[in-house]
């Protein structure tokens, strides 16, 4: 029997996420969208997030099965997977829709965010940088429109992929 649960994290532009996280063992489904804005708006446009004005982030929802992944691993998945030592950025790409977050959907997961950040803080490989992800209760999520969902697999363009920065 599937135990359903969710996972919701930003980590620059959807694409690379939405890509790793849909090949993970476990997980059910994938989709990307904004969170996190501070203008009331009913299903933002991308034109709208990437004007820096609404305070959205692209991020993705994961749809997982916690009998087989655990909240705790997507948490490593999604350190390892970009940098979160740069403000609103991930190489290229400069915005605050752009930003490193964590937005947990219950206290049992504010729990293991904190725990997570915990654990990873002492292994980046540069100690002049801090890690600067958000770790902040999840707002509505509005899904991305439809060319941005599974934008990877549809026409094999990414965004720019994070190196690693922990040991």
């Amino acid at each position: 029997m599937i135990k359903e649960e969710k996972a919701i994290f930003a980590m620059g532009c959807f694409w690379q996420p939405d890509y790793v996280f849909s090949k993970v063992k476990g997980v059910i489904r994938t989709r990307v969208g904004y969170i996190g804005g501070h203008v009331n708006l009913k299903n933002p446009t991308y034109e709208q997030v990437c004007s820096s004005e609404t305070g959205f982030a692209e991020a993705i929802e994961i749809t997982f099965d916690s009998k087989i992944i655990t909240y705790s691993e997507l948490l490593d998945l999604f350190w390892t997977n970009h940098d979160p030592t740069q403000m609103n950025r991930q190489g290229p790409d400069i915005g605050t829709q752009y930003r490193s977050a964590i937005f947990y959907l219950e206290d049992k997961q504010k729990k293991q965010a904190l725990n997570s950040l915990k654990k990873w803080r002492p292994n980046l490989l540069d100690k002049s940088k801090q890690i600067i992800t958000e770790i902040t209760k999840a707002t509505t999520f509005y899904a991305a429109e439809d060319y941005h969902q599974k934008f990877l697999e549809k026409t094999g363009r990414s965004c720019h992929i994070a190196k690693n920065v922990f040991k």
